[in-house]
């Protein structure tokens, strides 16, 4: 699965060359994931400036939208991540996260001045609203809706532009605003190029299943820990969990006692059902989540 990973500036065309991308690869045969951070913002409940400002909600958008690039790595689909991807650590993970699935990355740079970004940001005149109950809104997309002036300037503060000499930003492809994607080199970068062979530091050595047992109860006891601690504060309703699709519902009758009972139940029941092929762990706070909101209806 090759992934193309679109950073660049707010308000810097990256949406834009991210549908440029799908549409030329569509054509050329091709199935494509576009996963963008305009939907995955409002999905996770999130106003597109007050989720800039908090360190948590980044987090959380950031873990899901590498979960949604995870799950879809197979050997012939495109993944294009549309997002300010503007952390080069973050950037880094998902190199390896290609590594590790021993497939090409081609990271595409909209490159332009910041007073022109900011002058493409104040002609968007959408709302920055939030969606709602996410059990009922689909999800939108917030993509022309502007940022303030103080989320804008902080973004291009954080931003760590992309070098070519970095192995994770390589093969790096630059366009401004008023250039033409080159297609075919995006295209020899991911399908006639070899991928890159995963390391001691990034290859998955096959679990066994003690260690795979530890390493699952391990992402349990964290997920519980987050509900325990929004009881705690009296947080109910629905909590944002990192690596799950869906929220888990925070219900007042919840405590640790209840909370362990249903991680053993869990654990049991992905022992049975695992004993040819283990649930991937990446996969785990999404079913879990899942089994808690199945078994805590009505408390």
């Amino acid at each position: 699965m090759p992934i193309v990973v679109i950073t660049g500036l707010p308000a810097s065309g990256k949406s834009t060359r991210a549908r440029q991308l799908r549409d030329h690869f569509v054509e050329r045969g091709r199935k494509v994931h576009l996963i963008s951070e305009n939907e995955a913002v409002p999905k996770a409940g999130f106003g597109k400036n007050s989720h800039t400002g908090d360190s948590q909600k980044e987090k959380v958008v950031r873990s899901d939208l590498k979960s949604e690039a995870s799950r879809h790595l197979n050997q012939d689909d495109l993944v294009i991540l549309d997002a300010g991807n503007y952390i080069k650590g973050y950037r880094y993970e998902l190199f390896c996260m290609s590594k590790v699935s021993r497939t090409t990355q081609c990271t595409v740079f909209t490159c332009i001045p910041q007073e022109e970004a900011w002058t493409f940001n104040s002609r968007r005149t959408a709302p920055d609203e939030l969606p709602g109950d996410s059990e009922t809104v689909q999800p939108v997309d917030n993509s022309d809706v502007p940022y303030t002036r103080e989320t804008f300037d902080a973004l291009c503060q954080r931003y760590e532009e992309p070098q070519s000499n970095n192995r994770w930003d390589s093969p790096l492809v630059v366009v401004l605003p008023k250039d033409t994607l080159d297609m075919e080199a995006i295209y020899n970068a991911l399908y006639e190029s070899q991928p890159l062979p995963p390391n001691q530091s990034t290859y998955n050595a096959p679990l066994g299943a003690t260690n795979y047992l530890f390493e699952l109860d391990k992402i349990l006891q964290a997920i519980i820990k987050e509900i325990l601690g929004a009881v705690k504060i009296k947080a109910f309703g629905q909590l944002r969990i990192p690596g799950s699709r869906n929220p888990v519902k925070v219900a007042t009758s919840m405590n640790a006692l209840q909370l362990n009972r249903l991680r053993q139940k869990f654990i049991t029941s992905t022992c049975h059902a695992s004993q040819t092929s283990p649930t991937p762990l990446e996969q785990v706070p999404h079913l879990f989540v899942q089994f808690i909101n199945a078994n805590t209806i009505g408390c």
